[in-house]
């Protein structure tokens, strides 16, 4: 199977990685943050999500696709608003993802939130 790399153009990314790998049917989605998008929870959470739903766009997807969801927080303190910006962003979607969510110590360019996806392509 061949491995494509997802990397619009003006993509930033803080580490040696690709923000995006199609293989065959499935796309994997490095962990993506917005920081430029504000520095507060419900900002940053909306900041994410837009990037993830043009990095799916790119892959020729969308988070209708979508079958996991990691989020990453710097508190689970943001856990009610990150989650509120969430599910709305989810609206209509007919299958929701399965999720995880959980606090950690630290994440890149002191971002409050991170999200890794992984969807499947349907036919």
């Amino acid at each position: 199977m061949t491995k494509v790399g997802i990397s619009p153009p003006g993509t930033k990314t803080y580490a040696p990685y690709t923000p995006a790998v199609v293989v065959g049917k499935q796309v994997w989605l490095s962990g993506q943050i917005n920081i430029d998008a504000g520095d507060d929870i419900t900002a940053q959470t909306k900041g994410t999500l837009e990037k993830i739903d043009a990095l799916l766009a790119e892959a020729g997807t969308s988070k209708h696709d979508l079958v996991f969801v990691q989020v990453l927080l710097k508190t689970m303190d943001f856990y009610a608003p990150m989650n509120e910006v969430y599910g709305a962003w989810l609206e209509g979607v007919d299958v929701k993802p399965t999720r995880a969510a959980f606090a950690v110590d630290a994440l890149p360019a002191d971002a409050l939130v991170e999200i890794v996806v992984q969807a499947v392509k349907q036919d």
